[in-house]
This record gives structure tokens, C-alpha cells and sequence, in this order.
């Protein structure tokens, strides 16, 4: 497929997007890639990484393996990827720590409009299309929910980490990052990047690259043979991730409704009510900027359509 410039830039943000996500606990990579409109491209481009196109490297030389793996779109949108992971993750963390509420807000407009978005395009609502839907959904929550402890910096785990989390940063509705949390790795990862560790950084990539190699071809399968379940457990799944990325939380240890045990660690919190919160100044631009999140989606789909 060739690009003029405006969509290898366009391409380049996307992964900016999908890099700033991926920093996110919470939020998914994969679900920006949906929206975006480039999932599939993206999981089929994985696929066609493989004895075959080893074959042509062979056979036919670089320039037809380059075309066949679709080498120019996993440039362009790895580069956002890794721009954003090394410049907007400062931002993000940031953001986090000083304007939480009104940056989940954003994300959670993101995806309640990323539900409808996706959601439509099922085409036919079978039994087995709800129940999908209502798997995925449980799945995402049950995770979501999930609280642990510990943290595991051993090159191996690491190497382990890379792979179970890039399978959820490419399912929509299931956050990579905040699996790393579940596993005790997310710390460890995010120091090696702020510190620029390359030993770290290359394990995880190595177990990023396992993983991605051998889950994209599941999602290839599922998508060929069972696609209206497939984008329902998809949906399901950011359905369920919503518990994650609610903008009000208090943390776990100043809770009075959460009965926690000794060695809770600050980052877990409860979800509460934006009662919790009067007075709170944040408050409105929380309401804002969930309607922005809500609106953008709606603005680039209408892009898209016109694009298309």
C-alpha cells in the first residue's frame, strides 16, 4: 500500500496516541489502534511476518520483502510509538500525578465513544455475538479489579513480562501497562525507559516481540473465521476496561468502604462517586474534557468516512 506524506504522518501520530496509551494503566493501546481504523491492517502486517517472506528475501531480494510485510507502515507507526513512549510518557506520568481525574476523564470519553464506534459494526447480533460481548466484558472487569502487590525484576520475568503484555496492549479494552502492575513489572519497565537502561529495555522488547509474533496470528484466525464474535468480545472487553479508567478514585488505604490487607501498595484505589468530590475545581473540566474525548471520536470517524 502506498502513502503520500499526510498519511505516514497521520500514521505517525497514531502511534504517538497508541504509545501514550500504552503508558496509561488502564487504557489500551490496541483500543487506539481500533479507533484509529488501523487494527487490522496492523495485525495482518504482524502476520505476514514469516518463513514466507524469509523466502522472498531469497528469492525476489528486500524491496519485494519490504512491500510484502507492509515494512513502510510498521516504520512510520512504531516511530510514533516510540516518540511518544520517550517524550509523552514524562508528559503523561505527569499528568497522572497532578491532573488525574481530568485526564482519566479524557480517556474514559474516548472510550464510551469508542464503544458505539466499534460496537456498530457488527453486523448481525446473534445469541453467540451477545454472549461474546458479555464474555469480554467480565474478562476486562475481573482484571481490572484485580489488586497485587510485589515486583519481579529478574531478566527472564522481564523477557516474560514483554510477552503477556503486549497480547493485552494489542486487545482493545485491556491495558499492557496495567497488567505490568498485576505482574510487578510496570515500575521496573518505566524506570529502564526514564533511566534509558538497555539491558532492560531489550529483554522486555525481546519478550514484546515473542509475544507479538505468535498472538497476532490467534487474532488473524479469529478475525477470518469468526469476525462478528471477535469485535464483540473486542467491545466487550472496553466495556469492561470502563471500571479501570472511572475518573474518581481515593486510595485504597484511605478508603472506608474497601477492606484491604497490610502491604497495599499507594497506587490502588477504589472507585467512588463524583459526590466524593464537591468543591473539587477539577470537577468541570473533568465533565469537559469527557465530552472532548467523546467528540473527538465522533470528529474523526466523520474524517474517516470522508477519507474513505
Amino acid at each position: 500500500m502506498v502513502r503520500s506524506n499526510l498519511q505516514k504522518g497521520l500514521l505517525i501520530l497514531k502511534g504517538m496516541a497508541m504509545g501514550a496509551a500504552d503508558v496509561v494503566p488502564g487504557v489500551s493501546g490496541g483500543t487506539i489502534a481500533f479507533i484509529s481504523g488501523i487494527y487490522e491492517e496492523l495485525i495482518d502486517s504482524i502476520n505476514k511476518i514469516n518463513l514466507n517472506s524469509l523466502k522472498i528475501i531469497k528469492n525476489e531480494g528486500l524491496s519485494s520483502f519490504w512491500k510484502y510485510i507492509n515494512g513502510t507502515f510498521f516504520v512510520f507507526l512504531f516511530s510514533g510509538i516510540l516518540i511518544s513512549v520517550f517524550t509523552l510518557a514524562k508528559i503523561v506520568t505527569y499528568l497522572l500525578e497532578t491532573h488525574a481525574v481530568v485526564l482519566w476523564s479524557f480517556f474514559f470519553g474516548l472510550i464510551l465513544a469508542s464503544i458505539w464506534l466499534v460496537g456498530k459494526t457488527i453486523k448481525e447480533w446473534t445469541p453467540t455475538v451477545i454472549i461474546s460481548l458479555l464474555i469480554g466484558a467480565a474478562i476486562a472487569f475481573f482484571i481490572a479489579s484485580i489488586q497485587t502487590v510485589g515486583s519481579v525484576d529478574s531478566k527472564l520475568f522481564i523477557v516474560l513480562s514483554g510477552a503477556i503484555a503486549i497480547c493485552a496492549m494489542i486487545l482493545p479494552g485491556i491495558s499492557g501497562s496495567f497488567i505490568l502492575v498485576l505482574l510487578g513489572s510496570y515500575h521496573v519497565v518505566l524506570s529502564a525507559i526514564k533511566e534509558r537502561d538497555l539491558i532492560v529495555i531489550g529483554l522486555f522488547g525481546l519478550g514484546c516481540f515473542i509475544g507479538l509474533m505468535t498472538f497476532a496470528r490467534v487474532l488473524k484466525f479469529l478475525f477470518s473465521k469468526f469476525h462478528n464474535i471477535t469485535i464483540a468480545l473486542l467491545t466487550g472487553f472496553m466495556i469492561g476496561s470502563l471500571y479501570k479508567i472511572w475518573p474518581w478514585k481515593i486510595n485504597v488505604g484511605n478508603s472506608p468502604l474497601v477492606v484491604h490487607s497490610n502491604g497495599k501498595e499507594d497506587w490502588m484505589q477504589a472507585n467512588v462517586l463524583p459526590s466524593n468530590f464537591k468543591g473539587d475545581p477539577q470537577l468541570l473540566f473533568a465533565v469537559l474534557f469527557l465530552l472532548i474525548g467523546l467528540g473527538l471520536i465522533v470528529i474523526l470517524e466523520r474524517l474517516a468516512n470522508k477519507i474513505k
